[in-house]
């Protein structure tokens, strides 16, 4: 019977994949006076709507003594406003059957709440609160530093590896605001004011530098209607947008550093700078990454893992911002195998892939994995009304939704090839050996 449902899911899986991947996807997008930006994707497939709200704010955006103000605003969103009571944002969405999340990066801060349809006003009434009357007082603020400052003691703080990134961005950038990440710095979240809280939302949480991105079982008029009357009569913001201007230099030497941390088993890491993510060569790299690290077929796993049983747990991947960003690749090493030797395997199989042409079956394989993954996130409403805000800010073209496949599919074999060559090389990259604290000299 198990075997029986297994089989239908994966058919019925099969099915909604076919039937996305030959659609188009309609949707209609205009500004308000404010500056508002609206999308609207209507899909009457299941009766639930997505509603999202891209704040173009985040960790890049802050001052460099005030880190962790976007990330501390993700959790203070959910505080409450004039009209919700601390604590009954959540509530009120799951007390109507919905879900609802926020994210943080580097170049945004992202909200949504999925719900049965016909709350669609619901939805639009409860973003329109936070955007015009948050709650931000001593109580809500005191809560959150302790729920941010905890979060990263989690997380970071007493996480094995968990300062990875944090590490790995601090050298990697010197000029650019992509030297700290988003969880930020529990001290500056001490140091900072209320005052200040107040002049970062006043500055970035306004209408002209959001997104509101809905998809899902809806009408486009009527939806129009809906937020005209909750969000048109929302105020520009008074502060100028402010987007970081430093260019980070072309790096000409490698940066090679060891993190003693509470681990057991020594990691190994490459960060090479990539260009951003509007970039032609996303594509190539996409594909470059999948080959190496996309499941346990793949070179990197495979090789390390599998066939030479080096590391526990090997990949890669493109951290593409809205600037240019990071393409890290990284081993756990086994037991008994050194940082030394487990780099070696590793930068083999980088070479490997800078120096041959891969086969054709191996291409064909990897462009049926990049259009499966394509596919697949588009599949929802919320993965839609996501993509759609995606490609609006980041690209300029909100359509590439539909037509972005297809800058994949033209990436030939020798572009794998020559991304490879041009940005994993020693001169542009830093290393990590994260060690055991034990081996601390």
């Amino acid at each position: 019977m198990k075997e029986k449902l297994a089989l239908l899911l994966l058919l019925l899986l099969s099915a909604a994949l076919l039937f996305a991947q030959g659609r188009k996807i309609e949707f209609v997008e205009y500004d308000l006076d404010n500056g508002l930006h609206v999308i609207l994707h209507e899909d009457h497939s299941t009766p639930i709507v997505a509603v999202t709200v891209f704040y173009h704010v985040g960790s890049k955006n802050e001052h460099p003594e005030r880190t962790g103000f976007a990330h501390f605003f993700e959790h203070l969103m959910f505080e409450g406003s004039e009209y919700i009571t601390r604590g009954d944002y959540d509530k009120i969405v799951m007390d109507n059957g919905g879900t609802l999340n926020a994210t943080t990066d580097f170049d945004r801060t992202y909200y949504y709440e999925i719900l049965p349809s016909n709350l669609l006003e619901l939805g639009l009434w409860l973003e329109s609160e936070r955007m015009l009357h948050l709650k931000i007082d001593s109580a809500g603020v005191e809560t959150q530093r302790k729920v941010v400052k905890e979060e990263r003691k989690q997380r970071l703080d007493n996480q094995p590896y968990g300062s990875v990134l944090e590490e790995t961005f601090k050298r990697a950038y010197k000029e650019h605001p992509y030297n700290w990440t988003p969880i930020g710095s529990a001290q500056y979240i001490d140091l900072a004011t209320y005052s200040e809280f107040m002049d970062f939302y006043k500055q970035y949480y306004v209408p002209e530098n959001t997104v509101l991105s809905i998809a899902g079982d809806i009408d486009i008029d009527y939806a129009k209607e809906l937020v005209e009357k909750y969000f048109a009569d929302i105020s520009n913001g008074k502060a100028a947008i402010v987007r970081p201007d430093k260019v980070e230099p072309v790096q000409t030497t490698e940066i090679r550093d060891i993190v003693y941390d509470n681990i057991q088993l020594p990691l190994v890491l490459h960060a090479y700078h990539i260009p951003k993510k509007s970039s032609d060569d996303t594509y190539a790299l996409d594909m470059l990454t999948t080959l190496l690290s996309s499941g346990q077929s793949s070179r990197i796993y495979k090789e390390l893992v599998d066939n030479q049983q080096k590391a526990l747990q090997a990949g890669s991947f493109p951290l593409t911002l809205e600037e240019p960003g990071l393409f890290l690749a990284y081993a756990i090493c086994n037991v008994g195998v050194s940082a030394e030797d487990l780099e070696a395997s590793l930068q083999a199989e980088l070479d490997r892939v800078k120096n041959e042409i891969i086969s054709d079956k191996e291409f064909e394989k990897l462009q049926n994995q990049i259009e499966n993954q394509f596919v697949s996130s588009n599949s929802t409403v919320a993965g839609i009304a996501g993509s759609l805000s995606d490609y609006y800010v980041y690209y300029g073209n909100t359509d590439l939704i539909n037509t972005e496949i297809e800058k994949y599919m033209s990436v030939k074999k020798e572009d794998i090839k020559r991304v490879a060559n041009q940005y994993l090389n020693k001169e542009n990259r830093v290393v990590l050996y994260y060690l055991p604290k034990s081996d601390k000299k």
